[in-house]
């Protein structure tokens, strides 16, 4: 009634309702108690929306539907009503400036691209690594990542305050743990050939468990878009759009929040919009 009386406003609410057989006070009834509770579903989801952005300040607008579709189920209203929402609400992201990583200036080997062209079918054929800086009150620290190239999941992190390969080792440990007792002689490991990539205690850790080893091209840092791509989701989604970590200690304990989030409630478009852990799941 409310759209015709808007395309037609030289008709009157009491004339519309008399040519579909409804009173006038009955309209306005139905309408004031329609329109409350339609009022407080949107508080609802709002709600929900920023206790959303309180743990993911920087997921996308889709994402943020898909979780929502999935808490309110037949309840909840179109995407295009929740960018609207959103928008409305001045809960748009905003582009984010990019910050840069590593280089490879070492003597150690390095090894060849073994995965040009290579798209893995299931887990554990392709894991990739990356190392990103992270700035706190107390000085810059370092987010050691290592990530399933078929799921996207997070398998293996550390948080530490120094570069050394005891660090980027221990995010190695910590994925060979997560799959213990499997057969990883399919694997291929690639990184970039940053030093603890390429140096002696970290490439025998992969030997011993007859994993190959692969690694980006001089000057070509697409060859590891998958390490980029997820180290991006993590700073751009979450850490740009927080406030800067305290020190080593507050950053360790909200990148396990952010990472836990990540792998277990943040669909991919990589996934056909299933998160990591629900990826992992379908893959037995």
């Amino acid at each position: 009634m409310r759209s015709l009386h808007t395309r037609h406003p030289e008709c009157s609410i009491g004339c519309l309702c008399t040519l579909f057989g409804k009173t006038r006070e009955g309209y306005y009834s139905v309408s004031k108690d329609t329109l409350e509770k339609r009022m407080e579903k949107e508080r609802e989801i709002l709600r929900k929306v920023r206790e959303i952005r309180d743990i993911a300040p920087g997921i996308g607008a889709y994402k943020m539907f898909l979780i929502l579709k999935g808490i309110f189920l037949s309840e909840m209203p179109g995407r295009d009503w929740l960018y609207s929402l959103v928008h409305r609400h001045h809960l748009m992201l905003k582009p984010q400036r990019r910050r840069h990583t590593t280089n490879s200036n070492h003597h150690y080997r390095k090894y060849r691209n073994l995965i040009k062209g290579f798209r893995p079918f299931g887990i554990n054929q392709l894991w990739v690594a990356d190392i990103t800086y992270i700035d706190t009150d107390s000085g810059v620290c370092y987010l050691h990542l290592l990530t399933d190239a078929y799921t996207h999941e997070i398998i293996g992190w550390v948080v530490s305050e120094n570069l050394l390969s005891e660090n980027t080792a221990a995010a190695l440990d910590m994925a060979l743990r997560n799959f213990e007792g499997c057969d990883l002689s399919s694997l291929i490991h690639h990184s970039d050939r940053g030093s603890q990539y390429c140096c002696n205690y970290y490439t025998g850790k992969l030997q011993e468990r007859g994993i190959s080893i692969s690694m980006t091209e001089d000057g070509n840092p697409t060859d590891n878009a998958v390490a980029e791509r997820v180290n991006g989701i993590i700073k751009q989604e979450w850490i740009y759009r927080m406030k800067r970590f305290k020190d080593l200690k507050d950053a360790r304990e909200q990148i396990g929040k952010i990472i836990r989030f990540y792998n277990n409630d943040s669909p991919h478009r990589s996934n056909g919009m299933l998160t990591p852990a629900e990826m992992r799941r379908m893959c037995g």
